[in-house]
């Protein structure tokens, strides 16, 4: 997988960095007790919704564990439809496909629906290797592009941007891509609106082909969906004469009832919305409205090595509601560019080590960015634990172990910077298996415990530099409920 963004330090220091940003705090901690407060009026509105939330759980581990029968059922039903069915195994290999597609129609520029998949493998990046322009057209993808920045929000890519800076933004940049800002543009958020409204109108005009990724796929028509709120997707996907779609293949579900559930606890999780201002199906091509042409490009990246862990598995439940983000005190504080993949919050932190791999310096401290609050399993819409994957995937940090990547059976290495966690872990263990030293342990430790310090020393100031030790009892557990029989008697 790539995307990661370039030069990026691990967690923990990029993390530092910004929350010495005041401005970046504000903007964040503002924007994500609005969206979740919001979705919690939202989600309230359903009786339902515990209902809800397991059958979207459960139509997911189906289609995961049925994948590659729908997957079949995909190209099938698009083939029929009219489409084109291309098969990506990873980042360059979709790159290189779609760059041809456009090639191939002799055009220069493209316009894009918002889409994850595409950030995800860098496409933008790739086009623009082969002189091609790719113009995002989601108004929070178009602050982004055009400050030369990188997207902090799965839902909301600019939310660590005020309106101050947007307009900044777009005073200094928008005559650079086209069509500039009006003279005298403001902050308020109706002109901003207006400004990318005028700015993008041209584009979706001009427009020969466009690019998208999808919410979901329905594998018994070849349906794809496209959930938005500002009706760019819908200009997007009905006016060039091309249309390139990249989806990830777990976005399939099976039948068209499915996308009852989600099209209720998707926008409900996400924008607090009772239903998606803009929901656009198509299925293949018509002779008589919207394009003449479509490509399905099906990608992999990392899914099939993601499929065969069994606990990591259940992230490619994952809907891109964002919900998860807006309740994580850790991404509250530090900002989604902490977390260096297009994949931020709690859900990046699984998902990304799972389609890249632990080996890279971010991606093994990723699993180490969260409280192990559990908020974010709370407002998942489909239920995925994302403690429980966490603690996994640390463990496969520290210990390294059996894993598939690209496709093979490996055993991974443990990551450096672990020796300690390892000696202390099977310290521990030896102790927990071994009842008479830890009896004794025990009993020495709560005699000896006026000698105590109060910060551990060495590698240990890090954790107890911002927490105080756990108080060590009088005696140990045992002892007090051989002594009192569980406190229903003896010496009082």
């Amino acid at each position: 997988m790539s995307g990661t963004f370039v030069g990026m330090p691990a967690f923990p220091q990029a993390a530092r960095e910004a929350v010495g940003n005041t401005t970046l705090r504000g903007n964040l901690r503002h924007a994500t007790h609005t969206i979740r407060d919001k979705r919690a009026r939202a989600v309230a509105e359903l009786d339902d919704w515990a209902a809800l939330r397991e059958a979207g759980k459960q139509i997911k581990d189906h289609t995961l564990r049925h994948l590659d029968r729908y997957l079949v059922q995909v190209e099938e039903a698009v083939t029929v439809a009219g489409g084109t069915v291309h098969w990506a195994a990873d980042a360059d290999e979709a790159n290189e496909i779609v760059a041809r597609l456009v090639q191939e129609t002799g055009e220069s520029e493209v316009v894009k629906v918002k889409s994850m998949a595409t950030q995800e493998i860098a496409l933008n990046e790739a086009l623009e290797a082969r002189g091609i322009h790719a113009y995002e057209t989601d108004l929070a993808e178009l602050i982004v592009q055009l400050g030369k920045d990188r997207p902090s929000h799965i839902l909301v890519p600019a939310i660590h941007r005020n309106r101050g800076e947007i307009r900044d933004i777009f005073r200094s940049e928008m005559g650079e891509w086209g069509r500039p800002a009006p003279e005298g543009l403001t902050d308020t958020p109706a002109e901003l609106a207006e400004a990318a409204r005028l700015h993008l109108r041209e584009k979706f005009l001009r427009a020969k082909v466009g690019i998208s990724g999808a919410n979901f796929v329905v594998a018994e028509t070849g349906t794809l969906v496209v959930v938005e709120s500002e009706g760019n997707g819908r200009m997007c996907l009905t006016l060039p004469e091309t249309l390139i779609s990249v989806v990830g293949i777990e976005k399939i579900v099976p039948r068209w009832q499915d996308l009852e559930v989600f099209l209720q606890t998707l926008p409900r999780s996400s924008t607090a919305e009772r239903m998606n201002p803009y929901t656009s199906m198509w299925t293949g091509t018509t002779g008589e409205d919207g394009p003449r042409t479509f490509h399905l490009v099906l990608l992999d990246n990392g899914r099939t090595d993601t499929l065969a862990d069994e606990v990591g598995r259940q992230a490619l439940r994952c809907i891109r509601c964002s919900a998860c983000l807006n309740v994580c005190p850790v991404y509250e504080r530090a900002g989604g560019h902490a977390y260096g993949s297009v994949y931020p919050g709690p859900i990046g932190a699984i998902l990304s080590p799972q389609l890249r791999g632990t080996g890279s310096e971010i991606d093994a401290s990723l699993p180490y960015a969260s409280s192990l609050c559990g908020a974010c399993y709370e407002v998942c819409p489909v239920a995925i634990d994302i403690p429980e994957v966490l603690v996994h995937l640390r463990e496969r940090v520290v210990q390294g172990g059996p894993a598939v990547r690209g496709g093979n059976r490996v055993v991974l290495k443990p990551a450096k910077g672990h020796a300690a966690e390892r000696a202390a872990m099977r310290a521990a263990q030896w102790a927990f298996t071994h009842p008479g030293a830890l009896r004794t342990g025990q009993r020495l430790a709560s005699r000896t415990r006026r000698l105590h310090p109060r910060t551990l020393p060495g590698p240990g100031r890090a954790w107890s530099g911002t927490r105080d030790l756990p108080a060590v009892p009088a005696e140990p557990f045992r002892d007090w409920w051989q002594r009192t029989r569980g406190g229903k008697g003896g010496a009082k």
